[in-house]
């Protein structure tokens, strides 16, 4: 059976996990959740993800959630001898320890400051700012410290993926973070780099400004995580 992926259209988890599909040229079918519409919610979604978060990778009734838990999944079943997720002991290290990075601090940081208030009762705050500044500089420490093009090698991995669709959540929003010049290259040879995986970053960006203009009532969700923020009709 051809691998299924629940996924958001605009979710930067999501988008990676169909950016490593494409590269990798694995067949999948895309299975659009709708958020908005609280699709994800659902008891029958909750069979899949307890968590009831996006994405979700279905191999065959073999469910997997977390986006770096499905990354390194598909490369290890379908991709095993990719660059992308490199079997090297220490050069995988360095690609784990980015993923994680990306989980803890750089996507948690940036995220809740960029993204979040889209959607959910949050401001953006100058201490909000301040981790995102903090996310940056560690993400540039490392750049200077590993001396490569990319995140964790000379060459794409998928540490490279969820990193990237965070700074694509500060052009959303215009936060400029041209000062961090290893930072910043990275991300222009990406687009440059790799056009077509650019593409889907970038539809991702243009729906999440089109809802900065026109925020989504989601009162209706209940969601466990988030506060919802009243719509004024």
């Amino acid at each position: 059976m051809v691998l299924k992926l629940y996924a958001v259209s605009e979710g930067p988890p999501s988008i990676s996990v169909r950016q490593a599909l494409t590269l990798l040229e694995i067949p999948f079918e895309l299975i659009n959740v709708d958020f908005g519409q609280g699709e994800h919610m659902t008891a029958e979604f909750a069979k899949m993800n307890p968590q009831k978060e996006i994405p979700v990778l279905d191999d065959d009734g073999f469910f997997l959630s977390e986006s770096n838990a499905i990354l390194q999944y598909i490369c290890d079943k379908y991709k095993p001898g990719s660059d992308l997720y490199p079997q090297e002991p220490k050069a995988r290290a360095i690609v784990n320890h980015r993923l994680c990075f990306s989980l803890s601090t750089y996507y948690a940081n940036i995220s809740t400051y960029t993204i979040e208030p889209i959607f959910f009762d949050y401001e953006r705050t100058e201490f909000g700012l301040k981790k995102v500044h903090m996310a940056l500089d560690v993400l540039e420490a490392y750049f200077e410290t590993l001396g490569t093009s990319y995140a964790a090698a000379n060459h794409l991995t998928i540490a490279d993926f969820p990193l990237i669709n965070t700074n694509m959540t500060m052009e959303t929003i215009g936060l400029d973070f041209s000062k961090y010049k290893r930072v910043s290259k990275w991300y222009n040879d990406f687009k440059k780099n790799y056009p077509e995986l650019w593409k889907i970053s970038e539809g991702a960006m243009k729906e999440a400004q089109y809802l900065m203009e026109n925020p989504p009532d989601l009162t209706h969700l209940n969601h466990p995580k988030h506060p919802m923020r009243k719509i004024k009709k």
